[in-house]
């Protein structure tokens, strides 16, 4: 009976940590399963994150380039559809880079930290179950340590008892020897009786610890292993649907940047595109005339009585021949455009350095105007000096004029440049009042800065201004030049300059005098009178039913002014004034002394001080 339960108790134990070994097996996996998904779900990441640098790069590979012949192509409905296909696919790539960061942070990063977390736990419990194991196996051997001895015990007994037994049978031994036999025999049942005592005791307790064994501690190892399975079961399951997730958060953005391909695809206008190389490349010439007939037979049917037809005949051959000559020039071989493509005046002078040296500083904006007569007569007798094409061509570089591109195709460069020439000084008036500002602020506070260095800096900004404003005065009169040749065209193509609301006149300059031939020669060509077209522009300079404007601020005069002409007011240095309109970037602002008394003084001789509460002035044109 004893062996049996020795058995058994080996048996359910090596079954035990058969189990063991099976669970440790089985949570291994789980944790390699987890790790490979994490695995996965990282290269993922790195597949979207490539491919949205590949998207960007692409993308930016053929965005148009700036100060490019692409940048010009630009303004076809079919480029700006393309460029915002571009400008979707570099949305779309930041999404794809979402799903990349989304994936990492919220997947990879969790569930490492989770597996780390696993690994630990699974580690704990297997190493509670193995110490469980071992202090079951200690109790065992305790219980058959025991059990041994308490069997030795018992046969040593019993033998002391059959010696004591044998001698006190025997008549031949001696009394002593019996008695010593005796003792002895006592001695080894006691010694049996206290082995039985402590066998008893160990075996008590071993059983405890079996049951304590089977029935709490083993059962609480496997219910933590299951429970740690389990929790990583159900993590993988809430990462394949945050994994799901990731992707459906991106499909509404990726949605609206495929509506905005569509949309852009869509905003094409064949007609519109084909207009726009139309107005391109139109030259503003007029087609030629028909060609008038030539009689050659006139002479031969000429008599010498016929002096009247002769006079009137040589009269009219210049002009038919002028006249040919004209409407043949676009045929003609070595005729070089000449007498449409004329340089511009010559620039008007720069104003003087210093202020004082002109009554009314930059151009006002109320200036006299300048009787029509006077200006017809200035135009009738000046005979400017005109480029013809054959010069430029020698020259080999673009004049500054553009005199060497046809009529409408000045015109668009001229505009051009009078565009950028307006975005630089607005750029650089918005840098002086952001100077002005700080100036303000410096000398409020003298601990933050030194207010003498803004102002340095302010000087040189307003001779930039006036520098800039030069050449778009310059650049203007050119473009007044050419507008005034042209056909006459929608209101809604014509550029209306502030600098150029008071001029009234518009004039076209013949070519030089000196043309070339047909045949290669100069001739020179005395029956063409120069054309002069009149665009006569309005300025109202009714100001009587005007509101008054509000106040927007104060300013203090640095130098002072006289006010002459009329719409300006005089200052004096110091004097303090209301400010009622701001400088509209044509040099001049509009202030109040008074109810009554109002007017405009150049910017540059006045510091002005807005306040940031009050509406803009309104500006009357």
């Amino acid at each position: 009976m004893s062996t049996m339960s020795a058995m058994n108790f080996l048996r359910r134990s090596d079954l035990e940590k058969d189990q063991f070994d099976n669970l440790e097996k089985h949570t291994q996996w789980g944790i390699e399963v987890l790790e490979k998904y994490i695995k996965f779900v990282k290269e993922r990441a790195e597949i979207e994150s490539n491919y949205a640098k590949q998207l960007r790069n692409l993308s930016k590979k053929y965005q148009t380039k700036k100060n490019s012949k692409e940048e010009e192509e630009s303004k076809y409905t079919s480029c700006k559809a393309f460029q915002t296909t571009l400008n979707e696919m570099n949305d779309y790539a930041g999404q794809h880079e979402v799903i990349s960061e989304n994936m990492a942070s919220l997947i990879t990063v969790e569930l490492t930290r989770f597996v780390q977390e696993l690994k630990q736990e699974r580690k704990q419990h297997f190493h509670e179950g193995r110490k469980a194991q071992q202090h079951i196996e200690t109790c065992w051997k305790q219980l058959e340590a025991s059990k041994r001895r308490f069997e030795r015990d018992c046969k040593e007994g019993e033998r002391a008892q059959q010696y004591f037994e044998k001698m006190d049978a025997d008549i031949n031994v001696t009394k002593a020897d019996v008695e010593k036999a005796r003792q002895q025999a006592q001695i080894r049942h006691q010694m049996s009786d206290d082995s039985k005592g402590d066998y008893s005791s160990v075996l008590q307790k071993f059983n405890h610890e079996q049951h304590e064994h089977y029935f709490t501690h083993i059962p609480s190892i496997f219910q933590k292993l299951q429970d740690m399975e389990e929790k990583r079961i159900g993590r993988m399951g809430e990462s394949l649907k945050t994994y799901a997730d990731i992707d459906r958060q991106v499909v509404p953005i990726i949605g609206k940047c495929l509506d905005g391909i569509t949309k852009s695809a869509e905003s094409i206008s064949e007609k519109h595109d084909s207009q726009m190389v139309v107005e391109s490349f139109k030259s503003g010439f007029e087609p030629p005339g028909d060609i008038d007939f030539e009689d050659f037979t006139q002479s031969m049917k000429r008599t010498v009585s016929d002096t009247s037809l002769t006079k009137t005949d040589s009269k009219s051959d210049p002009k038919v021949s002028s006249k040919s000559r004209n409407k043949l020039w676009p045929f003609i071989k070595k005729n070089k455009l000449m007498s449409l493509l004329t340089s511009p005046h010559q620039p008007p002078p720069p104003p003087p350095s210093s202020p004082s040296a002109v009554p009314n500083g930059p151009h006002s904006p109320k200036q006299q105007k300048e009787p029509l007569s006077h200006r017809f007569n200035d135009f009738m007798t000046s005979k400017p000096k005109m480029h013809c094409f054959r010069s430029l061509k020698r020259g080999g570089s673009t004049p500054e004029d553009f005199s060497n591109l046809p009529p409408e195709q000045r015109r668009k460069k001229l505009q051009q440049k009078v565009d950028e020439l307006n975005k630089d000084i607005q750029k650089e008036i918005d840098q002086r009042d952001a100077l002005t500002k700080m100036r303000d602020v410096y000398t409020k506070n003298p601990q933050m800065g030194d207010a003498a260095s803004v102002g340095q800096k302010l000087v040189e900004i307003g001779n930039n201004i006036e520098k800039l404003r030069v050449e778009v005065h310059k650049f203007e009169g050119w473009l007044a030049e050419v507008e005034g040749r042209l056909p006459a065209r929608n209101d809604s193509s014509r550029r209306q300059s502030g600098l150029y609301d008071t001029q009234n006149i518009q004039t076209v300059n013949n070519c030089a005098q000196d043309r070339e031939s047909p045949d290669g020669s100069y001739t020179e060509d005395h029956s063409q009178e120069p054309e002069v077209k009149v665009t006569p522009t309005e300025f109202d300079d009714d100001f009587d039913d005007e509101e008054s404007l509000p106040t927007i601020g104060t300013c203090k005069a640095i130098y002072p002014f006289d006010g002459e002409n009329e719409g300006t007011i005089s200052v004096a240095e110091g004097e303090i004034l209301n400010v009622i309109e701001e400088d509209k970037g044509d040099g001049w602002t509009r202030i109040r002394r008074n109810e009554e008394e109002e007017g405009y003084v150049p910017t540059s001789y006045i510091e002005v001080y807005l306040d940031k509460n009050a509406k803009g002035a309104m500006t009357y044109i």
